[in-house]
């Protein structure tokens, strides 16, 4: 049995991975999806204005301490890759596997603001203005999300090198929106490495919602996975 941490992108929390967490259970795992400090319905302005990378790595942290793991395979999505890759580097030997789920893939001394693309820092410095420690959700999309804390998007990462101990480490990459998507360059650079493994999912960005089947094979390593990536390259 493995157990698996689900840690969501910007602005989303549990209920991101709320039609992938019962295949995993169903498939006999034990999963926690987390919802990440400053985006709590209860968190107050304080909270939110204080929250960084360091606290989101912390959240990780805690519950690997309060649910006694000793071998996890975390999964980030989007910003959740900064927090994921934070955390794996202080978990001491805690992590046997990391999944990028179309996120962010940083080396040390990056941060989601220097990873990402100059679209989405302008966004980010939009979506502050009426706080100015708070990034506001992008116009539609789930009426769930929640004013993200801008610390934890523009702090940045302190690698130690533990990271790369990680035996297993995957990116996924979200093909289906092609002419915005700031991990172009990422996949590249990831395909080149042979210490990551990269899958292709022909998908928008929220993979969990669209094809949450696939996505949950993908962490299984089940063969419906390549199935249903032919079937869709049939349509």
């Amino acid at each position: 049995m493995a157990t698996f941490v689900l840690v969501p992108g910007g602005w989303h929390g549990s209920w991101s991975f709320e039609a992938v967490a019962p295949l995993l259970e169903r498939a006999g795992h034990a999963v926690h999806a987390l919802t990440l400090t400053g985006l709590r319905p209860d968190d107050d302005p304080v909270t939110v204005a204080t929250a960084n990378l360091d606290t989101h790595a912390d959240d990780v942290l805690r519950l690997l301490d309060r649910a006694h793991v000793t071998s996890a395979t975390l999964v980030g999505h989007s910003y959740g890759g900064m927090v994921i890759a934070a955390a794996a580097d202080r978990a001491d030997g805690r992590i046997s596997r990391l999944v990028h789920l179309d996120a962010y893939v940083p080396r040390d001394g990056e941060s989601c603001w220097s990873s990402t693309t100059e679209r989405y820092r302008e966004a980010f410095a939009a979506g502050a203005a009426t706080t100015g420690y708070a990034v506001r959700p992008p116009d539609g999309g789930d009426p769930r999300r929640r004013p993200h804390p801008l610390a934890s998007f523009l702090q940045t990462i302190r690698l130690t090198g533990r990271l790369a101990q990680v035996p297993r480490r995957e990116f996924v990459y979200c093909s289906g929106w092609e002419d915005r998507t700031p991990f172009a360059e990422l996949r590249t650079r990831l395909q080149a490495d042979p210490e990551w493994q990269v899958h292709d999912l022909p998908t928008g960005h929220d993979a969990m919602h669209e094809a949450p089947e696939a996505v949950a094979a993908l962490l299984l390593g089940e063969d419906i996975a390549d199935e249903w990536l032919s079937s869709r390259r049939v349509e």
